[in-house]
This record gives C-alpha cells, sequence and structure tokens, in this order.
C-alpha cells in the first residue's frame, strides 16, 4: 500500500495500520491503550489522526485503522491537536496524580483542566484485562458495569480465584491503577522485593529465592513422597502455631476442592499432590470472615503470590485484627485442567483417573498408579492440557513461602524442604523426621527452566511497552 503521512509517502504492506505506518517513518503519535501484541482497541483515542479519501475528511483512531492505497494522513492539524488536548484535560481531571498522564498533559500545554477533579487512577483504557485474555489466556478480570460506573476488576469484585500474579497486567498499565486493584494480585519485581524484605529471612539465592535452610525429610505419616506437608500441618496444629489449615483435597474421584480443616483427621484427608489448580482465594477470605485468625495455607506458587500479596496491600491485621498466616509453598512446574487430565489418562493409558491409587511427576516423567501397574509418559508430551497462565509464571519454588516442599532433589520417598523465615523454622523444628542429603542443582535446574521458559513468554510484553 502506499499512502501519505504529514507530506511524506509511505510504502507499507496491506493489514497493517495507520499507526504502524506513521511509526516506520518515525512519526509519533501518542497511545494509551495501544500494544503490539495485542488487538487494537481505540479506547483513550488519543492516536486520533485526520484522513482525507474520496475528496472527504474524516477523523479515526490510527491504531486499528488499516493501511488504504491513496489515503492521505494529518497527524498534527489544529483540529487534531484540539482532539488530543482535550482528551488529555479530560484524563488529567479524572487522574490528577498519574505521571504518564501528567507528562502527556505537560507535552499537549494542559496545564490545569477545567473540569471537576476526581480521584481515579484507571483511565478504563483495558490493556490489562486484554492482555490477561488474549495472551496469558486466564480472563481474571474484566470491565465491570457501564456508563459512570464502568471500572475494570474480578468478578462481583471478589477475590478472584483465577488470577496467578504474573504481573502482566501491571506491566501493560500506562498508571498505577492495577497495581491498587485489591481482589487481585499483580506482582511485580519490585512486590516481590518488598515481600521478601517483609516476612523472609536468610540468605538470597538467584535461583531459589530467600532462604536458611534446605533439607530432605522423610516422616512416618505417609502421603506423597516423604509426607512432609502432612507431618508439617499436624506438628504445626499441635505446637498451636495455627489453628486451621486451608488445604486441598479431592472430591468425585480425583477432583479436587479447598477446604479448610481443623484438626489431624481434617488435614490426612488432604494427602497426595493434585496436579490442579484449585480455586482456594475465596474460600481464604471465608475462613477470615468467619472469624478465622491463625490459619496455615498450603499453596502452589501463584497461590503463595495471591496470599503474600494481600498480604502487603491489604494491612490484614486492621481488617481482620490477630490474623496470622503460615504459607507452606509446594514446587510447582505446571498444573492441569481436571476434565483434560481425565480425558488424556484414558486416551494414552486406558486408565480412569478417578480410579487411580496414586499420581506422581518424577524425573519429567507423569505416573499414573492403578491395580498396582504404573503408566508413564514424558511430561513434555501433555503441553496441550497445561491450565492457561502457566507458562508466564516463573518461580517453580514457592519463592515467597515461609517454608516451601517439593520432591525434586531428594532421595526416593523423601520431600525437599526449603525454609525461608523464623515461622517456617518454627514450623520445621516442631515436626518429627529423618533428614536426608538434597541435591540442589537438580532443584536449580528446574527452576531456571521454569523462569527461562516465563521469561520469553514476558519478553513480548516488555517489548510493547517498551
Amino acid at each position: 500500500m502506499k499512502l501519505e503521512i504529514d507530506g511524506r509517502v509511505v510504502e507499507i504492506e496491506a493489514g497493517n495500520t495507520l499507526l504502524d505506518a506513521a511509526k516506520s517513518i518515525g512519526i509519533d503519535i501518542p497511545t494509551l491503550c495501544y500494544h503490539p501484541a495485542l488487538e487494537p482497541f481505540g479506547a483513550c483515542r488519543l492516536c486520533s489522526v485526520e484522513i482525507a479519501k474520496r475528496g472527504r475528511t474524516k477523523v479515526v483512531t490510527a491504531c486499528n485503522y488499516p493501511v488504504e492505497d491513496g489515503l492521505v494522513v494529518r497527524t498534527k492539524t489544529p483540529n487534531i491537536i484540539e482532539i488530543r488536548k482535550m482528551l488529555l484535560e479530560l484524563l488529567l481531571a479524572r487522574c490528577p496524580e498519574e505521571g504518564r498522564i501528567q507528562s502527556l498533559a505537560s507535552e499537549y500545554g494542559v496545564t490545569k483542566p477545567r473540569f471537576q477533579i476526581e480521584d481515579e487512577h484507571c483511565i478504563l483504557c483495558g490493556l490489562c484485562t486484554r492482555v490477561c485474555e488474549e495472551l496469558v489466556g486466564v480472563s481474571a478480570i474484566n470491565v465491570i458495569s457501564r456508563g459512570v460506573e464502568r471500572e475494570v476488576g474480578a468478578p462481583y469484585k471478589e477475590l478472584s480465584d483465577d488470577c496467578i500474579g504474573c504481573g502482566s497486567c501491571a506491566l501493560v498499565c500506562p498508571t498505577d491503577a492495577i497495581r491498587l486493584e485489591k481482589n487481585i494480585y499483580p506482582t511485580t519485581a519490585e512486590d516481590i522485593q518488598e515481600i521478601e524484605d517483609k516476612f523472609l529471612e536468610g540468605d538470597r539465592d538467584e535461583d531459589l529465592g530467600v532462604y536458611s535452610d534446605l533439607i530432605a525429610g522423610k516422616t512416618s505419616t505417609g502421603g506423597q513422597d516423604g509426607g512432609m506437608v502432612t507431618a508439617l500441618l499436624i506438628s504445626g496444629m499441635k505446637s498451636n502455631l495455627f489453628d486451621a489449615a486451608l488445604v486441598v483435597r479431592r472430591v468425585d474421584g480425583y477432583n479436587a476442592e479447598s477446604v479448610v480443616v481443623e484438626d489431624e483427621q481434617g488435614i490426612l484427608s488432604a494427602r497426595g499432590t493434585k496436579y490442579l489448580r484449585v480455586p482456594m482465594m475465596s474460600k481464604l477470605e471465608a475462613a477470615l470472615k468467619a472469624g478465622k485468625r491463625r490459619i496455615a495455607v498450603v499453596g502452589t506458587p501463584c497461590e503463595v503470590r495471591a496470599v503474600r500479596k494481600l498480604q502487603q496491600q491489604w494491612e490484614l491485621e486492621r481488617e481482620y485484627p490477630g490474623v496470622e498466616l503460615t504459607v507452606l509453598g509446594l514446587f510447582c512446574l505446571e498444573s492441569f485442567d481436571y476434565e483434560g487430565l481425565k480425558a488424556d489418562t484414558t486416551s494414552r493409558f486406558g486408565v480412569d483417573l478417578d480410579k487411580a491409587d496414586k499420581t506422581q511427576i518424577s524425573r519429567g516423567k507423569y505416573i499414573v498408579t492403578a491395580d498396582g501397574k504404573d503408566h508413564s509418559c514424558d511430561v513434555r508430551d501433555m503441553e496441550a492440557i497445561v491450565r492457561e497462565g502457566c507458562p508466564y509464571c516463573d518461580d517453580f519454588v514457592s519463592r515467597l513461602a515461609d517454608i516451601s516442599i517439593g520432591s525434586v532433589g531428594s532421595p526416593d520417598e523423601c520431600s525437599t524442604v526449603i525454609v525461608r523465615s523464623k515461622v517456617g523454622k518454627k514450623l520445621l523444628d516442631a515436626a518429627e523426621f529423618v533428614s536426608a542429603e538434597v541435591d540442589k542443582k537438580q532443584i536449580v535446574k528446574l527452576a531456571k527452566l521454569k523462569k527461562r521458559n516465563a521469561d520469553r513468554k514476558l519478553a513480548t510484553i516488555f517489548e510493547g511497552v517498551q
């Protein structure tokens, strides 16, 4: 396609937009809702330009208007400048404290809006909802309500059970709005540093995070591998370190749900690993509202991030006086969808997952035990049923937990344990177990693999922001 932009001839492939064409010759058009990896939306309207077509002139948004042969485009006419100034005046009135809005407004000579000043942060550009849906695939947030009540948040403004805390929404947000949301958990590098400083204690390891001790253990309680999660929960409850535990137990065969248990029998009912992502944040909130205050939470890295983010931004002690959360994090490379895992297990092995005696992921193998026989395949062959969002998570070892537990790096029938805080040390000291040596290199290998894979995914987002 050959067109003219601000008096300069541009040749560009069909399918591109006017914004693409302008960028290709170094013409800057301001945007707030645009990201090259996302479908153009035209929400902020700042990229408005004038086009002349068949003798008629009209205003269009450059981010989603396709290039056409013979089109004449003007990006800085007096009319366009006035449109942008008006839009920025409105945005500055809505979000007077946001740096990005202040910078653009100043560039266009807008210093003080004529309209009533509000105290908002979100400009409703939609970038956060679109990156969550289009790239991460989780759709944890969306636009709520209409008109002047329009806002972005989790469904029904409740704690999200879907958000994985990957921080993609925070990366694309042109303001600080999404970082201030209290029903989702965008965890940035700055957040992680702050959480580590506030809750954890030990040496900082590039691959494993902050920790003070790394051991392998085997207990007599039974459970997955060395049964350390079960043992830690039981001993912690007996030692009065907490009164209740939020755990995941099986229901309806292999399917699972999160529940709050208050005794040893309840803890034992949750033994065994479930390679599923199970909603739990709403259960934690319900437990707090019901008066529970001293709770142990067992979760995967994304769930650990969610709990820590709540502690970081909610001032839980003020809302729920006396709250004490003990966080047990699980090693997790990826999780699966129940229906997908069930169908895959049936087609691959001829085994009904709901009737399996045990499932395990060990040394890169997915192993299903049924009727005394083991069936296995490479985990990498199961990519099609990995839960949405998992590829964007870079944490294998639950770096923000008080104590992390997994099987990688420890001998057979043992669990690897990483102590990360004073709370975690108290929990380990209260448990009875036989210790063993840990091969740290095995853990580091998988931790690096997961981070490398996530970095590749996030690179697309970073590049678009830059």
